[in-house]
């Protein structure tokens, strides 16, 4: 359930994998993912379970949609699910999750404030600068030094894209620009959001340099399973 673990003064967080779940089929067996088929009972059992993991007193989950759109956890209602691709909490207790199933997932975290947040960044979101909209979003909440972590994602060896779709990422993130391990055009996202957290000054851990989900069984994987796949995910938490 827990592929890894971490804390940061008052800030613990965690990056699931898809084992030790209750769904079952091709979302075996811990799918946090609520819109690919699953029996959404036990895809709620599951995220409860990641709740649990991380001692949180409630979990606040997003509908990512590719964008840049940032939400602080204690704007949204009980039970209510904001459509956003950041996540960002300041109230001990309060956790927040991101999803993921190839694109890249970020935990981000301010000790010296008792911030922290996550992040989903695929190929669009890498482009409209999600990751550096959440950072912006902290430090104008009085974060000063801000640490991340980021995790297993689909490698610049595997996803392929049209040359022109792969050249216009490039245009906007260079760090990005990629090929295959079989010669044609491909996008790193997880590179270009590592160049994206340097270049903003976060000092950051990159957990997921050898863990694609793509060529990994141990993550959910679209571009691998198509649209029944699962998704792990992060989760973090002010304590």
């Amino acid at each position: 359930m827990i592929w890894y673990e971490g804390t940061d003064g008052p800030v613990a967080f965690a990056f699931t994998d898809r084992l030790g779940g209750a769904s079952e089929g091709p979302w075996g067996s811990l799918n946090l993912g609520t819109s690919n088929g699953d029996d959404p009972s036990v895809v709620e059992r599951n995220i409860a379970a990641v709740g649990e993991a991380v001692a949180a007193d409630r979990l606040v989950r997003m509908t990512q949609v590719h964008g840049r759109d940032v939400v602080w956890a204690e704007a949204v209602a009980d039970d209510d699910v904001p459509v956003a691709d950041a996540l960002l909490t300041s109230v001990p207790g309060v956790a927040v999750m991101v999803r993921v199933a190839d694109c890249t997932p970020v935990v981000l975290a301010a000790p010296g404030e008792s911030l922290a947040g996550v992040v989903h960044s695929g190929r669009e979101g890498l482009v409209r600068g999600v990751v550096p909209a959440a950072v912006d979003a902290l430090r104008r909440r009085g974060a000063t030094t801000i640490h991340a972590w980021v995790g297993p994602r689909a490698c610049g060896r595997c996803y392929e894209l049209p040359a022109g779709l792969a050249d216009a990422v490039a245009d906007v993130v260079p760090a990005a620009r990629s090929t295959t391990s079989w010669g044609t055009p491909a996008v790193d996202v997880g590179a270009g959001v590592l160049a994206q957290l340097a270049s903003a000054g976060v000092e950051t851990v990159d957990l997921g340099a050898d863990e694609c989900t793509i060529e990994h069984e141990r993550w959910f994987s679209y571009r691998r399973q198509g649209q029944r796949s699962g998704r792990f995910g992060a989760v973090a938490v002010v304590r």
